[in-house]
Order: structure tokens, then C-alpha cells, then sequence
């Protein structure tokens, strides 16, 4: 059965202004422009890629009418887009969104868990960088703890001890780890649930198309 969709013919316009920004053309699937808008309006990135790809293509008439009317002129695409904000209730999402069921799929991987300045999307990279390492290069001074840390704007430190507690969670490993560890910094302990669960979701899968999806993710961070 196909995945339920959010998608509105009143978000051509939007997609439409996403392609048209700088550089003008189809942008990577996670890059922070894209979310933003997946976030704004629960329509995931794969989709709003395709709808670019759509309009690359002027693949119906209706893009066609829209590329026509909007492709040279930019300032009548923002007041468009605006315009369309403002009736649909963006201004006022509280108010727009009061007893309306909107199906999410994609968002929470993109929000802070608590107050921890920690999202799924970066336990995500991190498990990624895991099956990477050796349990003896999984410190703050390997550089490519050194690395992730500074895109994802986290000490080395955190990172070591997210990739301590996905240890943990492997049952190559898990047995051996004794209470003598180094103490986990006390703002990191609300994200083992989440831990559990992303290793749930990738840590017995192919660690390829992990990789695959980290590469993509990573855009997010490089576009901040």
C-alpha cells in the first residue's frame, strides 16, 4: 500500500521558489533548504526532490503554466509564495493546524531530543562513523571524531560518548562493556532510548546503504 501523502497542488509554488534559489536547480535531497520546507508543509525531501526533478522536466501543462508565469520573474514567485502563506495560515500555524491530523513521517529525525542539543539525524551519523572505527579509535582525538563533531556542531567529546553508548548496543561488544566505563555526561543519558531505537532501525542492516544515507544527510549540516 502506497505511503499517505501531504502533498497539495498549492505547494507547486513553493517547490517552484526552492528550485529557482541559488544556484537555480534541483537541490541535494537533504539540504537544509529542503527540509526546511519538508518541515513546513510534512512532505518528505524524496518528494519535494521529485517535484523539482518534475519541474527540471516541465513534465505536465501545469508546471508548464507556472514555469511560464514564474521562471523570469522571481519577485512575482515571493509575493505568490507569500500570499499563499498567508491564506493557508502559516502565519498562524497554531491557529491553521487546531483540530487538522497531519501525518508526519521524516520531522522528528530533524528535531533536538530534550534539551540534549542532540537530533536522531546525528545519532544517525554517528552510527554510521561506529561501524568506521575500532573500539580503541572511538575518542575525542581521532580526527574523524574531530571531524563529525565539527559538523554537526558538537564537542569530539559527545560524539565519543554517543558512539560509547552505540558500543553498548552491540551485541559483538555489549557483554564485555563492565560499569568501570567512563561516566557518561549526565545531559546524554535522556538519549538512550533513542540510541536503542536507531540501532534498531540501521544497526543490524546494510551498513552501505547506511553509509549512503549518511552521505545524504550530511548535506543538511554542510548548507547550515
Amino acid at each position: 500500500m502506497a505511503k499517505k501523502s501531504n502533498w497539495n497542488d498549492d505547494y507547486w509554488l513553493y517547490v517552484m521558489q526552492l528550485y529557482m534559489s541559488k544556484p537555480t536547480g534541483v537541490k541535494p535531497l537533504y539540504s537544509k533548504a529542503a527540509v526546511d520546507l519538508g518541515m513546513e508543509i510534512h512532505v518528505h525531501p524524496r518528494e519535494i526532490r521529485a517535484r523539482q526533478q518534475q519541474i527540471e522536466a516541465i513534465s505536465t501543462p501545469r508546471i508548464e503554466r507556472i514555469w511560464d508565469e514564474y521562471a523570469d520573474n522571481p519577485r512575482k514567485l515571493s509575493r505568490a509564495v507569500r500570499l499563499l502563506r498567508g491564506m493557508k495560515g502559516f502565519g498562524s500555524a497554531d491557529e491553521f493546524y487546531e483540530g487538522v491530523e497531519v501525518t508526519e513521517s521524516f520531522e522528528c529525525d530533524f528535531r533536538h531530543i530534550g534539551s540534549t542539543g542532540v537530533t536522531p539525524v546525528v545519532l544517525i551519523l554517528v552510527l554510521d562513523l561506529y561501524f568506521r572505527l575500532t573500539p580503541i579509535t572511538m575518542v575525542p582525538e581521532t580526527p574523524e571524531v574531530v571531524e563529525l563533531a565539527k559538523l554537526v556542531k558538537l564537542s569530539p567529546a559527545t560524539v565519543a560518548d554517543l558512539l560509547h553508548l552505540f558500543r553498548c548496543q552491540d551485541p559483538m561488544f555489549s557483554s564485555s562493556l563492565t560499569s568501570s566505563s567512563s561516566p557518561l555526561a549526565p545531559n546524554l543519558t535522556p538519549l538512550i532510548p533513542n540510541i536503542k531505537s536507531i540501532w534498531r532501525r540501521y544497526g543490524n542492516g546494510d551498513t552501505e546503504a547506511l553509509a549512503q544515507l549518511a552521505r545524504e544527510l550530511k548535506e543538511y549540516y554542510s548548507s547550515l
